[in-house]
């Protein structure tokens, strides 16, 4: 599946997007768990920012 995300990212305006990945510890359990999301480049730090 990543080549089919990466194949498809190339192509047009693709190279104008970033994978960003966010770990979240909970508070109950204290595990942590990952957020990831393909954002446009110049939205990556509001991204990182919210909650």
């Amino acid at each position: 599946m990543a080549k089919k995300v990466v194949a498809s990212l190339q192509k047009g305006g693709g190279k104008a997007h970033t994978k960003v990945i966010k770990m979240i510890k909970s508070d109950k359990s204290g595990a942590y768990s990952f957020k990831e999301e393909i954002v446009h480049n110049t939205k990556v730090k509001d991204w990182f920012n919210k909650a």
